[in-house]
């Protein structure tokens, strides 16, 4: 083989740290973007949030006063000059219940009267902590205190207990060296399912609620043994077979409903109540309103905050000072720089991203779901001569506040479906119409999802079954038969 080198000349294509930047700024939703802004501001002297600086001018775009000059020629800097050339680059991301949200035993009481503003954080507890907090205060025997140990470990951030009873036994067996009685880990696990919230360390959902009743604070006697007989028929009550119910527990028809009343009042997932993420806000990036008729967009500008370079330390940089110093805050400059221009490139992507869609779904604007026309990101990306990735990074967890309410920008993109006309209705457009018909249907004879097909045939949108079912499915829309069973509760 004969070896050599050859010299040959070869494109590709890098991308610089500048437009590194500008992309995650890009796909960084508001929360995270002000903790980015946060972070620079607090690691960059450079750069300055303009209502923080004292006396300082309106917008970082508009010319700033230069600093004053140097006897030693330091470099003359304004907030709209362009870096010197010289200066280095940078190279250095269960619908049947009601979910109160909230514990029915004691300790539940979340009256504001009686919060504790002692607490060093305010960080949610979980559940596992709670438990363990309270298993911490109960009088247990070393054994016992064992075999509780293993309970709450095995209670799943719901509360519900996430394993069967002889796994349980065999692990406490293994650990002592010896044979554990069931008798002795039901007695232990007797006594966890009454730590806070009511209904943990429950094994089923019948159980769950029983000990829930059981624990009801000032609940009438009467009506706990009502509660209490309804739940043992569990099945029945999910089927809303209340004829049954009366049957099998001989309580009349009152009895029955006021004992429901009583059960839609548990929660049918006690951890809940603790083990939560922490929840993300909405904050809208962008704002539109119907202004003399015509719909405007703006950003929000609470989330567009006024950045500028820090002019007292622009004016201390000296062009050829070499020293340790003066390098850092040339580097300094730079990446200030770079991120104002990265923050600004963000906000005017995403503008026009907003009035493009805004523009494509005005009708939707106007008269609502039904409006809605199909588009997709190649029609944006096509539009402002963007790239398809740049318009997903620009809607993806960005929010627009409208007349009807917050959406995700992502929201006004959907699929269609052929007319008869041959042009074609949106996703969203066919899901409010599925919607509509649902709503009107007569409660005893709920229209099957065959029904829905036909009838969107007749209005000329060529959908088959199993899409409508699909699309009922993700509006949270039962079935036919659980509607049928809903009406006959309802009767």
């Amino acid at each position: 083989m004969k070896q050599g080198l050859e010299l040959g000349i070869s494109q590709h294509l890098a991308l610089t740290p500048q437009l590194q930047q500008a992309i995650r700024l890009l796909q960084l939703s508001t929360l995270d973007l002000q903790t980015e802004i946060r972070e620079a501001l607090e690691t960059n002297p450079l750069l300055e949030a303009e209502d923080d600086a004292p006396g300082s001018g309106d917008d970082e775009a508009q010319p700033q006063a230069p600093a004053r000059e140097q006897p030693d020629r330091a470099l003359e800097f304004d907030g709209n000059a362009e870096i010197p050339n010289e200066l280095p680059a940078d190279n250095n991301w269960e619908d049947t219940f009601i979910d109160l949200g909230g514990s029915s035993g004691a300790g539940s009481n979340s009256d504001d009267d009686n919060a504790d503003f002692t607490a060093v954080s305010s960080k949610p507890e979980c559940l596992y902590d709670h438990l363990q907090w309270q298993l911490d205060l109960t009088p247990f025997t070393a054994s016992d205190r064992q075999l509780a140990e293993l309970i709450v470990d095995a209670i799943q951030p719901d509360g519900y207990l996430g394993q069967p009873l002889d796994e349980l036994l065999a692990t406490a067996s293994e650990a002592r060296s010896e044979p554990v009685d069931e008798t002795e880990l039901l007695a232990v696990l007797r006594r966890v399912q009454h730590f806070d919230p009511a209904g943990v360390g429950a094994r089923d959902l019948g159980e769950c609620l029983r000990l829930q009743i059981e624990q009801f604070e000032g609940i009438d006697p009467q009506l706990q043994a009502w509660a209490l007989a309804v739940v043992d028929h569990i099945a029945l009550l999910a089927d809303y077979d209340y004829k049954a119910l009366q049957r099998v527990t001989g309580l009349s028809s009152e009895a029955i409903e006021q004992a429901i009343r009583l059960v839609q009042r548990l929660n049918p997932r006690p951890g809940t109540a603790l083990d939560h993420e922490e929840p993300e806000y909405l904050v809208p990036d962008v704002l539109v309103r119907k202004i003399s008729g015509v719909w405007q967009v703006e950003l929000n500008p609470a989330i567009a905050p006024k950045l500028r370079v820090n002019q007292m330390y622009a004016g201390m940089i000296r062009r050829r000072d070499t020293g340790a110093d003066n390098e850092y805050l040339k580097n300094r400059l730079q990446e200030a720089r770079w991120f104002i221009n990265s923050l600004k490139s963000r906000n005017d992507t995403l503008l026009k991203v907003a009035r493009a869609i805004v523009q494509r779904q005005e009708a939707f604007f106007e008269e609502g779901e039904h409006a809605m026309v199909p588009l997709v990101l190649q029609d944006i990306a096509d539009e402002l001569g963007l790239h398809q990735s740049t318009i997903s990074r620009a809607t993806n967890r960005k929010y627009m506040h409208t007349p009807r309410a917050i959406y995700e920008l992502k929201y006004f993109f959907s699929s269609h479906v052929s007319t008869s006309d041959g042009g074609a209705a949106s996703a969203t457009a066919i899901r409010a119409r599925i919607r509509d018909l649902i709503a009107a249907e007569t409660p005893g004879k709920p229209l099957s999802d065959n029904d829905l097909a036909d009838q969107l045939q007749q209005a000329g949108i060529n959908v088959a079954r199993r899409t409508v079912a699909k699309y009922r499915e993700s509006l949270g829309i039962p079935s036919t038969t659980e509607r049928r069973k809903a009406a006959r509760r309802r009767l």
